[in-house]
């Protein structure tokens, strides 16, 4: 994932000496390459929540459904809202709070769904609602991300491919680091390797050396997040961040019909009717679904949230869709 982010940041300078080669030719176009005057050192925090967060959501897919991970996913806009009224000062509007509520229905019905029409006969139902309680701590990790972001991030002007690849930077190598004393640390049955340690990174490249089809994954992984960075920007920049969202609620049908097809899971009416109120959640939350019975608020300043381009400026709204993103990518 963080390599897949890092080739962002590649694609950022290898653009920025083209069109410094062609101003030397005596191109007059002016591009906007963002604010450079930045320490680097600013997505350190950032990126040590996404390798968190995104750990963690890995270890709760094992334990539960590809579908609930992705719908679960959506709870980071409960605790962003929360968490943005915490530390940043936020005032949210009644009709954002009707969506985070209907949000919060949404995840709980898919939670419920998941142990009580438990079809999985490698993990109970506790093992399953353990999964998913992972992720959604998870999600508060990248809330916390978020907020950080907002507050000491947003505002500087950082070109979103850039932002995005210094993130990639840091998680790379953080990871790469602490990969080491992993290869040591014993897991016991919780590894899933011969060695029984916490990480085998040389058993995992000895793997992809020797099967084609792990290594096709591996780099096909790594192009679909380089390139899903660099469409979520040009649909934000082109569209909306509000229709990125839409496409990426779609992504969650996807997922779930891919499942379903490959009979890896079951088919639960409860999980449909979980997900169609996460969605609306989702919708009215961004504004999409009109309440008309459901007054505004007195106070004036709404919750600025990481999908709606109408309360931020392009450079915000852009950083915030990159970070809620880039899970992406990883689910598929």
């Amino acid at each position: 994932m963080f390599i897949g982010e890092f080739s962002c940041l590649i694609v950022f300078q290898l653009w920025r000496a083209y069109w410094k080669y062609k101003q030397s030719k005596g191109d007059t176009t002016e591009v906007n390459f963002g604010n450079q005057n930045f320490s680097p050192v600013l997505f350190l925090a950032p990126a040590a929540c996404d390798m968190t967060a995104t750990s963690l959501m890995y270890i709760g897919l094992n334990y539960t459904y590809a579908s609930s991970f992705q719908m679960l996913r959506g709870a980071i806009i409960v605790f962003t809202a929360l968490l943005s009224v915490a530390f940043l000062r936020r005032s949210i509007q009644r009709k954002a709070w009707f969506g985070i509520f209907l949000v919060v229905v949404g995840l709980a019905l898919v939670g419920i769904s998941d142990i009580v029409f438990s079809q999985d006969s490698t993990h109970g139902p506790n093992a399953i609602l353990t999964g998913d309680l992972i992720i959604l701590v998870a999600q508060i990790i990248q809330a916390v991300q978020v907020v950080v972001e907002e507050k000491f991030v947003n505002g500087k002007d950082i070109h979103p491919l850039q932002a995005v690849g210094w993130e990639g930077f840091f998680g790379m190598t953080i990871l790469g680091i602490l990969l080491i004393p992993m290869y040591y640390i014993p897991a016991g049955d919780f590894s899933g390797n011969p060695r029984g340690v916490l990480e085998d990174a040389l058993d995992g490249l000895y793997q992809i050396g020797q099967n084609g089809t792990l290594a096709l994954a591996q780099i096909g992984s790594i192009c679909s997040i380089a390139f899903f960075n660099f469409f979520g920007i040009s649909v934000t920049k082109e569209l909306s961040a509000t229709t990125r969202m839409v496409l990426d609620s779609i992504r969650t049908l996807i997922i779930w019909a891919v499942s379903l097809i490959a009979k890896w899971e079951n088919f639960q009416y409860l999980q449909v009717i979980g997900f169609l109120v996460l969605l609306c959640g989702t919708a009215v939350y961004n504004n999409l679904i009109p309440t008309p019975c459901i007054k505004s608020s007195t106070t004036p300043k709404a919750l600025v949230n990481e999908y709606d381009a109408d309360k931020v400026d392009e450079n915000t709204s852009l950083l915030h869709d990159q970070k809620i993103g880039n899970e992406f990518e990883d689910d598929i």
